[in-house]
């Protein structure tokens, strides 16, 4: 009787698959099609970068074009910028993933009579590697870990928040824990590093915000008492907007308004209401805006001075889960260089001076200062915003369940959403243009985190695993399994050497090449 061989499994069904399409890729572009001319403009000011060229449209790639830019920019060989390649046609936007013939010519969206015009974003000249192994598995917590934050000047140190009611500071370095901020009488649910690293902020379950220094892990005076229930989320006011040398913070509660508070004096600097449900999600915009997202379905903009509300955005239809900004880890970095750089000013003046300068050329877009604005609802949809318009820009369709949680990358060209239906979607920032569906946990995705060079992902799930996604293919690059339980919090440090995990199983784990 002859052998049957069993059906293809799922894999191999998969890995044919991807071959086939691979062999297609690699048609060559015809030879027939001549010259294109080609004009680079500059994304942040929407100026031209020297005269049309004519490039063949069989050299037409990428890395021809980076080497024809830096060209034109007179970069000599040691000076090279990658740069990430757009096309706009009829208010669509399109990466130049791999070449213009592919991506403009093929679809028709231009032909090789007209002159294209590319825009040009500067990419992260340092690069992050795919973290690969775990390095430390630290304990101490004796209940699940709920939040985790590196420094915002270096990946040595890291503050965790846990059911056990207290925040634990680590040296990373070595995997070792430094300090146990014992204070608060229930779980710590967001723990949050000031800009200058001088300071860490707890919220909790037991209504209050506490101060902690971190070198010696003592308290900073009394607890920050003013909300009737539970600590949601903290946020820092931006180092370039201080006045008088005097930190500000803001924390929203389950109690329906926001607080910033003076962490000098340690009293109420204003009480924001207007929300009628819990406020989930507080963040001190750049240009002095603060954004809250509630569960009354709202999100709102006040003034940080006055204290008065500038608009409400009102289009999701369920709860708002989450927000983010696209100036997100500039204000979280302030002055600090994230590519390893030890310049770090002398003078205070000097420190202000520096964090405004990285905050307005991250936020400029075509010339003009504009912070974007992201949310995430329980209403399976993202609505991506203009802080200049009560409309949003664009409504992010296609996960099947509640999306928990929303973040843009460093260099504010793509949004990353975790979904309860098992996967994490990329969109562009721009226009709100579907990219990717990252698909490879078996279980909700509570959150990501991008690498500062905007190239990588990471994700943690209820499957109990990490995961590392290339951002520009789409495609998984590490499957990092070791925690025992389903992982909470994720944390890509803003040097990029480590990450940071914690999760049910209450121990801290550090991750790096």
């Amino acid at each position: 009787m002859a052998t049957v061989l069993p059906p293809p499994s799922k894999r191999q069904k998969t890995a044919v698959a991807e071959k086939a399409r691979d062999q297609q890729d690699i048609d060559a572009i015809p030879n027939n099609l001549g010259s294109v001319r080609i004009h680079f403009f500059d994304q942040s000011t929407g100026k031209p970068t020297g005269s049309p060229v004519a490039v063949p449209v069989a050299d037409a790639t990428v890395k021809n074009l980076e080497l024809l830019l830096n060209t034109l920019q007179g970069n000599d060989a040691t000076e090279r910028v990658p740069y990430r390649f757009t096309f706009g046609a009829g208010g669509q936007v399109v990466d130049i993933v791999n070449d213009i013939y592919r991506a403009v010519l093929k679809p028709g969206l231009t032909t090789t009579e007209d002159t294209i015009s590319l825009h040009y974003t500067p990419q992260a000249i340092f690069r992050v590697r795919a973290v690969s192994r775990c390095s430390a598995s630290i304990p101490g917590h004796g209940e699940a870990i709920l939040t985790t934050s590196f420094a915002s000047s270096s990946s040595s140190r890291m503050v965790t928040g846990s059911g056990d009611s207290t925040a634990r500071i680590f040296d990373t370095d070595t995997g070792t824990p430094l300090h146990t901020l014992k204070g608060h009488t229930s779980w710590v649910l967001v723990a949050s590093w000031s800009p200058d690293d001088t300071t860490i902020a707890t919220g909790s379950m037991d209504n209050t915000v506490r101060l902690w220094d971190p070198t010696t892990g003592q308290p900073l005076g009394q607890p920050l008492k003013g909300h009737t229930k539970w600590v949601n989320s903290i946020a820092w006011e931006p180092y370039h907007l201080r006045q008088n040398s005097t930190p500000r913070l803001a924390s929203s509660s389950k109690d329906a308004t926001v607080r910033t508070w003076d962490t000098i004096s340690k009293r109420i600097d204003l009480v924001l209401t207007g929300h009628k449900s819990s406020v989930s999600c507080v963040r001190w915009g750049g240009t002095g805006t603060i954004y809250t997202a509630s569960h009354d379905k709202t999100i709102k903009l006040w003034d940080s001075t006055k204290g008065t509300l500038i608009s409400t955005l009102s289009s999701h239809a369920h709860w708002v889960n989450h927000l983010a900004l696209s100036t997100d880890l500039v204000l979280r970095t302030a002055y600090h260089d994230p590519t390893g750089h030890p310049n770090i000013p002398g003078t205070e003046a000097e420190k202000i001076e520096k964090a405004r300068q990285r905050f307005e050329k991250s936020a400029t877009v075509n010339g003009r200062l504009s912070e974007q604005l992201v949310t995430a609802s329980d209403d399976f949809t993202i609505y991506l915003w203009s802080t200049s318009s009560t409309k949003p820009l664009a409504r992010l369709l296609g996960h099947q369940k509640q999306v928990n949680h929303v973040t843009f990358s460093p260099d504010g060209t793509l949004i990353a959403s975790s979904s309860f239906d098992n996967s994490i979607k990329l969109w562009n920032a721009r226009d709100g243009r579907f990219l990717h569906t990252l698909r490879g946990h078996v279980g909700p995705v509570y959150m990501s985190c991008f690498s500062p060079d905007s190239r990588l992902l990471v994700s943690g799930s209820k499957d109990t695993t990490l995961k590392v996604w290339d951002v520009r293919t789409g495609k998984l690059r590490e499957d990092l399994p070791g925690h025992r339980d389903e992982v909470f919090a994720v944390d890509w440090s803003p040097d990029g050497k480590m990450v940071g995990s914690g999760g049910k199983d209450k121990a801290v784990r550090v991750w790096r090449h």
